[in-house]
């Protein structure tokens, strides 16, 4: 699932759709698998933010973002959700699966992860 390609290049087909993917970010996805929602939480004038429940995972939450295999939504919260360890974050929201996180994820569970070194 790697390419040395930066993805930015129009007409290339030397990566053929391929991804890279750490093994951080595939284990978040596979656990996304069970609980596709998860609580985030920002400061009103920044882009920091925090995942109560992903401690630690803030910078792999950031690069799936980017690949475009989850969402992070400021303006809804998890229903329900106890956001008390989000003290100093005031801006609550959820993090997300889009369809193409899905779709990675079953090609994972599916074909397996080739490793490339």
């Amino acid at each position: 699932m790697s390419c040395n390609c930066s993805g930015n290049c129009n007409g290339c087909s030397g990566c053929r759709g391929s991804l890279f993917m750490s093994a951080e970010e595939i284990v978040f996805l596979e656990e996304m698998a069970q609980v596709p929602f998860f609580p985030i939480a920002r400061k009103v004038d920044s882009d920091e933010f925090i995942c109560p429940e992903r401690s630690g995972m803030e910078e792999t939450i950031i690069l799936l973002e980017k690949k475009g295999l989850i969402s992070l939504d400021y303006d809804k919260p998890l229903s329900g959700y106890d956001y008390c360890d989000c003290k100093g974050y005031p801006v609550k929201g959820s993090g997300a699966l889009t369809a193409r996180g899905i779709q990675i994820l079953e090609l994972i569970q599916i074909q397996g992860v080739e490793d490339t070194f």
